[in-house]
């Protein structure tokens, strides 16, 4: 993957602009300050390795040079599509999930903002905003897919069982290159049904742990246990308590785990 292949690939998509990055600290660092300077919607910052990535809680995101996927797409949401940003995360999964399933897999998207393959988990998604006094600017939604598997953290960095596309398709991985046009083909095909119901059916349907019993645990809070039931309209996380009681588990600093 380089500059040139990747402007070759995108050149299928109209008004795409990119930056690309043999090495960096963080895609969405420099996203984030792009986007403040006036970045055109759908503009993308690409690296080939990310030396201080991280994903959601601060976490470290493991990306080596060479092996994985690692960009952050900038995103001016219009008026009608403001309301309902709290769905972009599942919008950035849904688009991922689609592009894998394209390959003969059966991804299913971790509340909030994993994608998980055989159980393990293959993609992480960080959203961030840039503000513009009360009121959303853009957004920086940054995405890390495991490829090769090199890209798969060692065992004592990971929070949850890892895996890569490598692992599960062998010599029929695509090219880093494809995957990116796919899940750009996708995402731009969601993004006109951001806050209808039927994104909330289709990021539904591929949801991990539906109808288990799972932990939920928010800050320092205390964990949160039910059964995994669906999503609210919003994206929001519904669970039924021991009683066949809705609980639902709103967005942030919330970590999901199934219960053994």
């Amino acid at each position: 993957m380089n500059e040139s292949s990747l402007k070759k690939h995108l050149s299928k998509i109209n008004n795409i602009e990119l930056r690309y990055f043999d090495s960096i600290g963080s895609t969405n660092d420099e996203a984030l300050a792009w986007a403040a300077t006036g970045a055109n919607d759908l503009s993308i910052v690409i690296a080939d390795e990310q030396t201080q990535g991280r994903g959601r809680l601060n976490r470290r995101w493991f990306t080596p040079k060479g092996s994985a996927l690692a960009f952050s797409l900038i995103l001016r949401p219009t008026a009608a599509q403001r309301p309902h940003l709290s769905q972009t995360v599942g919008l950035a999964a849904l688009s991922i999930a689609e592009s894998f399933s394209r390959n003969g897999l059966s991804p299913q998207i971790k509340w909030p903002n994993d994608i998980l393959l055989h159980g393990k988990k293959s993609v992480g998604i960080l959203v961030e905003s840039v503000w513009s006094g009360e009121d959303i600017d853009s957004l920086v939604i940054g995405m890390g897919i495991n490829v090769y598997k090199d890209s798969v953290p060692p065992a004592d960095m990971l929070q949850f069982p890892a895996t890569s596309l490598e692992e599960m398709l062998g010599q029929k991985t695509p090219k880093r290159e494809e995957i990116l046009l796919n899940v750009l083909d996708s995402f731009m095909h969601w993004r006109e049904h951001l806050g209808t119901n039927e994104l909330i059916l289709a990021w539904e349907e591929r949801l991990a742990f539906r109808g288990k019993q799972v932990e939920v645990k928010a800050g320092n809070e205390s964990p949160i246990s039910g059964v995994v039931d669906g999503l609210e309209s919003d994206g929001s996380l519904r669970l039924k308590d021991l009683h066949d009681n809705s609980v639902i588990v709103r967005f942030g600093d919330v970590s999901l785990r199934p219960v053994a």
